[in-house]
């Protein structure tokens, strides 16, 4: 697919990729399986991409690996099915080849556990070890020197292990797939009693001094709910206070119709519609993805929840229209300040650790392009502006596709940054690079014969 590991660590004047992309979770691995699969039936157009990923290995969300949490998608959205079902990448042709197939169709689901959908994902990286740099963070992508169109631009990165160990590597085409960044209250960081749910279960298996007994869970969407289940379960000596604004949990909406909203066809009708009428669809639709929670989970954490009141010892505290507004460290732990919303009272829970099960915002790829990002055209919100192919419209000067996956919600919708279309904007995106290589042909034909 792309160079080996050992060819990859160019300097100026080295060969030029097709796409190098930033980020090797699985958008960027549903990319590389697009690739792959047209390179396989068109070996004479091969891509050639390869990947830069800061993990030492694949991983998605390893912190939220909750024994039995379920995918809240169906296994039919994999990475390539919606795409080409005839994939050999197929979740069905994992199962196959992991000797599986019969004992889950047995289960009669859609929804396999996370960790299997995790090892799937696993099953499909192996497939492009060669193809990826791992341990290694891109700093920044410049444009290659001169004052004319930008062909190509230089990726400059930097070895997690060894920040001296630095690499550049030039190619046409970027896919930007760097993910998500924690969204924290306002004035909350994260400290050594304080997480983010994504690192929930790396910090609870470290945790041996726990002198107040208490977990303090802040959030009210399905990692919240699940990571009060998951310390309920793990620590039967503790309490465990979900805080949220909210009077209660909220059940996601998965109805069919509702569901529809995640089809491929609605990135087409959202992208054309009128600003006003996108900002209507995230609104009536925020309940599909947003704050919510599957419903079972929900009864059970109710069931917890009575019976311990039948037993007249209650572990599972739900603090209703609460707000954290302050995190303090005290020995051995923190103490969570909380507001009621109703009365206005403020109190103090002493804990052992506070779990922000707060959410994500999209990173801001200009971030990462220094100079570029200038160049790069914006909205009247000042958010990037994409084209329906995934790619950043930018000025005439910048030649070079620089493709966002997420980061487009305002333009593309609800799927933005989820899994439900990444085989079809893994497909759309493979196209998009050979249909701006032919006209990139063209346009080199035509300037030769000129001359």
């Amino acid at each position: 697919m792309s160079a080996r590991r050992g060819e990859t660590a160019n300097t100026a004047g080295g060969p030029i990729e097709d796409l190098v992309g930033i980020g090797f979770g699985p958008a960027n691995l549903a990319l590389a399986i697009a690739i792959e699969d047209h390179n396989r039936r068109n070996p004479g157009s091969a891509i050639h991409a390869g990947f830069l990923e800061r993990q030492e290995s694949f991983g998605w969300h390893r912190g939220m690996l909750l024994e039995g949490a379920t995918m809240q998608v169906s296994f039919l959205k994999d990475l390539v099915t919606m795409r080409d079902p005839s994939s050999r990448f197929s979740f069905l042709r994992y199962l196959q080849d992991r000797g599986r197939l019969a004992d889950f169709i047995n289960q009669k689901t859609f929804f396999p556990t996370r960790v299997e959908f995790h090892d799937y994902f696993e099953w499909c990286a192996a497939e492009f070890a060669s193809a990826v740099d791992y341990g290694r963070t891109a700093v920044t992508v410049r444009a290659e020197a001169g004052d004319g169109p930008v062909e190509s631009v230089e990726v400059v990165s930097r070895s997690v292990a060894d920040p001296a160990d630095e690499t550049v590597r030039r190619t046409r085409n970027l896919s930007l797939g760097t993910g998500l960044t924690p969204r924290l209250p306002e004035g909350v960081r994260l400290g050594e009693r304080v997480w983010h749910n994504r690192d929930l279960l790396f910090r609870a298996g470290e945790l041996t001094v726990r002198p107040h007994r208490r977990f303090v869970v802040v959030g009210a969407g399905q990692s919240a709910a699940e990571s009060a289940e998951y310390l309920h379960r793990t620590f039967p000596d503790a309490e465990v206070c979900a805080v949220f604004s909210r009077y209660g949990y909220s059940p996601a909406d998965d109805s069919p119709f509702a569901n529809r909203i995640f089809d491929p066809a609605a990135v087409d009708h959202y992208f054309d519609a009128p600003e006003d009428v996108k900002q209507g669809l995230l609104s009536y639709h925020a309940n599909t993805n947003y704050s919510v929670v599957d419903g079972e989970l929900i009864e059970q954490l109710y069931r917890t929840t009575y019976q311990e009141k039948v037993r007249g010892h209650e572990r599972l505290r739900i603090l209703n229209t609460t707000r954290l507004t302050a995190v303090e460290d005290i020995p051995g732990g923190a103490r969570a300040v909380v507001r009621s919303l109703t009365s206005g009272e403020t109190f103090t829970l002493d804990c052992d650790a506070v779990v922000l099960a707060t959410g994500y915002r999209p990173a801001d790829p200009r971030e990462l392009l220094g100079d570029l990002a200038a160049e790069c055209l914006t909205d009247e919100h000042g958010r990037l502006r994409v084209d329906r192919d995934h790619r950043v419209m930018t000025t005439d000067r910048v030649r070079v596709g620089i493709y966002v996956q997420g980061s487009t919600e305002h333009t593309h919708g609800i799927t933005s940054s989820l899994l439900s279309t990444l085989a079809i904007r893994s497909g759309e995106i493979c196209d998009s690079l050979l249909l701006r290589r032919t006209e990139r042909d063209v346009l080199a034909g035509r300037d030769a014969a000129t001359v």
